[in-house]
């Protein structure tokens, strides 16, 4: 047997006789299964009661009687979409963004309905994941694991022992690390197992959750070396563990809070308030179409005379009124898509900056390569907004040109008793329109947006190695 392996057995063994270490371990590993347990159900709830009020609101959509397609229009629709396969893993931002929108006429809604706005401000301090506690609680059991690994038998005066007995420095740092690199699995394999699970329904991607895994494996096994080299290079057990826990103060706590911060220092969004005034404004300046007089509407007029050859409106072969509502309800939404670019730009830019603070926390890369796993980032809040704008334009401008083609100008103009039953059409037209369907992202885009974090993680993995193999060389020419 190696002196490797009889290292970390020792290391093991020891772990296990002291009471304190031994029951760290089995509550994280305790707490990593409870919060796959718990999250899944969370999830699967979550997906199940979406699915029914998706369903509960197409039928609703469906059964409006025979009317005028306008108020069709101004009746509006619900659109969700369901949590994606690995969201029970990793919440990411889903609970503060929301998971439905209405959609209407002349409006363009955000997402609402939000986890954190239904629930208790408890939920604004974190859900219980597994992301969260292989992000941040393993890391800190960690810490009060090993920070006398290699600082304790300095301290006692059994390193040197080891190596009279035969067993080289870097025998015995590799064999402290082994065994903290198996307590680290442990804690690991309960979110594993239940990553496997969720892997294996058809809509998740096998390549996803193994990449995801590895992520993890990498960042858990980068604060074993870390944790080995603060002990090997710290010859007091008092003042590698004060060290140790700052590190995982700022690593894992200080610098995920602060960066968001400053980001949105950097990168100000403007609020819904300010958003509807300037909108508003816009909407003044690009024409009115409730307006027979506003300029706009006033040249758009005599080209669709111009464009069918007769001087009238009345002797158009469709419902002027229809094509006004197509007009209009095209400028409106390139004014909202516009607002809504900038938007997503800003709160980009904003992430980007967020990125670069991996460079100082290693949580920082591994919480936006797993929300990105999960379709839980903000990539994937954004292509649910683009996708349910594009269903909603496709939906209203169906039913503007039915207005056009199936109801006629006088009857849309009359005042008389008969006038409503006229101007309504077959509520077979609004019956054919497609549900909403979202279309989650490829899993081919999902590991490109994993690979930047995974690329931190690798060079902080490096980086601690390195301050390791220091450690070590300090360890062997003070023995």
């Amino acid at each position: 047997m190696s002196a490797v392996v009889l290292v970390m057995c020792s290391e093991l063994r020891a772990m296990l006789r002291n009471r304190t270490a031994l029951a760290g371990i089995v509550l994280l590993a305790m707490l990593t299964l409870v919060s796959t347990l718990v999250s899944h159900h969370h999830m699967r709830s979550a997906e199940e009661h979406r699915a029914r009020q998706q369903a509960a609101a197409q039928a609703a959509f469906d059964a409006q009687p025979d009317r005028h397609p306008h108020r069709v229009v101004h009746y509006g629709h619900f659109v969700y979409r369901l949590p994606s396969a690995l969201a029970a893993f990793d919440a990411g931002v889903d609970p503060f963004t929301g998971s439905s929108m209405f959609l209407e006429g002349h409006r363009q809604n955000t997402a609402n309905f939000g986890d954190v706005m239904q629930s208790s401000v408890l939920v604004r301090f974190g859900q219980l994941t597994p992301a969260f506690v292989l992000q941040v609680l393993a890391p800190l059991v960690l810490v009060f694991l090993g920070y006398g690994v290699l600082a304790q038998e300095r301290g006692r005066g059994t390193l040197r022992q080891l190596m009279l007995q035969g067993a080289s420095t870097c025998a015995i740092v590799a064999g402290k690390l082994a065994a903290l690199c198996l307590v680290a699995g442990t804690f690991a394999l309960p979110a594993f197992v239940g990553l496997a699970i969720l892997a294996a329904r058809p809509e998740a991607s096998s390549a996803v959750a193994l990449a995801l895994m590895l992520a993890y494996a990498v960042y858990l096994v980068t604060w074993c070396v870390l944790v080995a080299a603060v002990s090997a290079l710290v010859p007091r057990r008092r003042d590698a563990l004060l060290a140790l826990v700052a590190l995982w103060a700022v690593v894992a706590l200080l610098v995920p809070r602060i960066a968001p911060d400053i980001a949105h220092a950097a990168f100000p969004l403007p609020d819904r308030f300010q958003t509807d005034v300037a909108i508003a404004a816009d909407l003044r300046r690009i024409g009115n179409s409730h307006d027979a007089d506003d300029p706009y509407f006033s040249a758009f007029k005599r080209d669709v005379l111009e464009r069918y050859g007769v001087e009238r409106i009345e002797d158009l072969p469709v419902n002027y009124k229809g094509l006004v509502a197509v007009e209009g309800e095209r400028l409106t939404s390139e004014l909202f898509d516009r607002y809504a670019a900038r938007s997503a730009g800003l709160q980009q830019r904003q992430n980007a900056l967020v990125a670069t603070f991996a460079t100082l926390s290693p949580a920082i890369a591994l919480r936006q390569l797993s929300m990105a796993a999960a379709q839980t980032d903000l990539a994937a809040h954004l292509h649910f907004l683009q996708q349910a704008e594009a269903h909603r334009y496709r939906m209203v401008q169906q039913l503007n040109q039915l207005q056009a083609d199936g109801v006629r100008y006088a009857d849309d103009t009359a005042t008389d008793a008969g006038a409503d039953r006229r101007k309504r059409v077959d509520r077979a037209h609004w019956q054919a329109i497609p549900p909403f369907a979202f279309r989650p992202q490829p899993a081919s885009m999902l590991l490109a947006a994993m690979l930047p974090g995974t690329l931190v993680l690798l060079g902080w993995l490096l980086v601690a190695l390195a301050v390791l193999a220091l450690a070590a060389r300090r360890m062997e020419a003070s023995r």
